[in-house]
């Protein structure tokens, strides 16, 4: 190696040696984003929040949920009597409510059932408000302070001041007859409705608008936490259901190199690295090779075997051993792509496989009926056979 090439390597070394150096030594601009996570200590992560909740429930149990309403409260659903063998309260925060049609149908049977929704949120979906016959309205041009209040005279010592990242949204139409409102919002000296509660059947919903107030930055500030308090108040003495912001499989991964990007020390080290290895393969690439000797691979005869084999059955007319191997195969595709247990193939199984896989609801259960049938059948005939065949293909091939 040249002594130029020497002095460029030693000069990159050392300036990205300066350059970590400096990113250590510099303070850490804070993260205001609403992350409304409950692992995030920053000023809007909701860290206080939930390690607070057995303080606030003290006979509650907490649960989180880090997947889909639908499947959560499907496992606990009951299709003889079509009842929840589980019962509490769904609380949910955060800027938005992004739950699909599916989980807020889920939701609402959950809550019609005698059990309690609790959301806090600026935006709302509108099968929810077509749903509760309510309407919400935004004043974007707010600047200013912000006090919320509670309509119980009990609470009324409760009320707090917020003045950053407010947004002025209340609600503009209620449903009169089932609505009960519970707290109110002022800005520019005048009143909004903000948190209300909406008879459902059996069971309750709690709609709150300033999930703001639930975050750490605001939970800490003087005596806001007894604002939080009384809204959570009115929740019953049951299992809460605590929707995480980690689901399972989401985009808040915990994966190595999205932890080593979001650390400014380890970022700089895995580009060094990398630019490193650049470097070698550079100057490596000049050195001479010897020819190696093509090596003719060897050839693949799965398919030729498998075929052999196949049609040794289709010769030998074993058409129920074919069809329970193609059912076994077809069974153990099911487990291994989606996740389900296939030991009871029942209407359960079937709606849950076709919500998965996207299939047509009246074609699955016609399959899931069809291997039914044919695992029960001692004789099958060729025909069967076709016919599985020609289903299951129809099935991989949607």
């Amino acid at each position: 190696m040249s002594k130029i090439v020497k002095f460029y390597i030693s000069l990159m070394v050392l300036l990205f040696i300066g350059i970590a150096a400096i990113e250590l030594t510099k303070e850490l601009p804070v993260n205001w984003t609403p992350t409304y996570n409950e692992k995030d200590k920053i000023p809007y992560g909701t860290y206080v929040l939930y390690n607070e909740l057995e303080t606030l429930f003290p006979h509650n149990k907490i649960q989180d949920v880090k997947v889909t309403p639908y499947e959560y409260f499907n496992d606990f659903y009951d299709d003889e009597d079509s009842t929840y063998l589980t019962t509490g309260t769904y609380l949910k925060i955060n800027t938005n409510v992004n739950i699909d049609e599916v989980s807020l149908n889920e939701l609402l049977n959950f809550t019609a059932e005698g059990n309690t929704l609790f959301l806090s949120s600026n935006y709302f979906p509108r099968l929810l408000k077509d749903s509760l016959n309510f309407e919400t309205e935004n004043e974007y041009n707010f600047e200013g302070k912000s006090t919320f209040t509670l309509a119980n005279s009990t609470f009324k010592r409760d009320s707090i001041s917020l003045e950053k990242s407010i947004n002025n949204i209340y609600f503009s139409e209620l449903d009169s007859i089932n609505t009960t409102v519970l707290g109110y919002q002022k800005f520019n000296n005048e009143t909004f409705i903000n948190y209300v509660k909406v008879n459902y059947k059996q069971g309750n919903i709690f709609l709150h608008l300033q999930p703001i107030a639930f975050t750490n930055y605001n939970l800490l500030k003087g005596s806001n936490n007894t604002y939080v308090a009384s809204v959570l108040s009115y929740l019953e003495d049951d299992t809460i259901f605590y929707d995480s912001a980690n689901k399972k499989g989401g985009k808040q991964g915990g994966s190595p190199m999205r932890f080593i990007l979001n650390n400014p020390p380890l970022k700089y080290a895995w580009y060094l690295l990398l630019i490193t290895l650049l470097l070698f393969m550079i100057f490596n690439a000049k050195r001479k090779q010897r020819v190696i000797k093509t090596i003719k691979p060897n050839e693949n005869t799965t398919i030729a075997f498998t075929k052999t084999i196949g049609n040794l059955y289709y010769e030998t007319k074993d058409h129920n051993n074919l069809i329970d191997k193609k059912i076994t195969y077809f069974l153990e595709h099911i487990r291994r792509v989606y996740y389900l247990d296939t030991q009871l193939l029942d209407d359960k199984f079937t709606k849950a496989l076709a919500l998965k896989s996207g299939t047509d609801k009246i074609e699955t259960k016609k399959l899931i009926n069809k291997i039914v049938h044919l695992r029960a059948k001692k004789d099958c005939s060729e025909i069967d056979l076709i016919e599985l065949n020609k289903a299951i293909e129809d099935f991989y091939n949607i």
